[in-house]
């Protein structure tokens, strides 16, 4: 992340449009990318800061919601750490945990009384999941 000092903001901004061109071949699109670069611990000290955008905090989330007009309980939450379904409960969302990465091990052990509403071996799994479970 940027605020670690493990890359900065012009890296991020080519793997988005690099990422993008890819999916445009594909005839697909991403509206928007969002990212929280801050810490507490950043050794950039412009990024250290708690926020309300690093997850689980909602903060990303709420702010899509808002900028693209989205209702929150209509939308999930993917991601391969219960931080990720963390954040979507806090935001309101349904959230899906995949396995691949580090969803392998953090399936076997969800924390408290955390539950996802579905755990998944990959994003494919995901997107039919979502397709199956989304009201139209």
């Amino acid at each position: 992340a940027p605020g670690r000092g493990i890359i900065d903001e012009e890296f991020v901004a080519d793997v988005q449009g690099e990422l993008s061109a890819r999916l445009a071949r594909g005839g697909a699109a991403i509206d928007r990318y969002y990212y929280c670069p801050h810490h507490v611990d950043a050794k950039v000290e412009s990024y250290r800061q708690a926020c309300g955008c690093r997850k689980p905090a909602p903060g990303m989330i709420e702010r899509a919601c808002r900028e693209m007009d989205l209702d929150p309980a209509r939308s999930v939450m993917v991601g391969d750490r219960w931080l990720d379904v963390a954040c979507g409960r806090a935001a309101g969302t349904r959230a899906v945990l995949v396995r691949p990465g580090h969803g392998a091990h953090e399936a076997e052990a969800p924390p408290g009384a955390l539950t996802a509403d579905a755990i998944l071996d990959n994003l494919m799994e995901a997107v039919g999941w979502i397709l199956r479970n989304s009201s139209r």
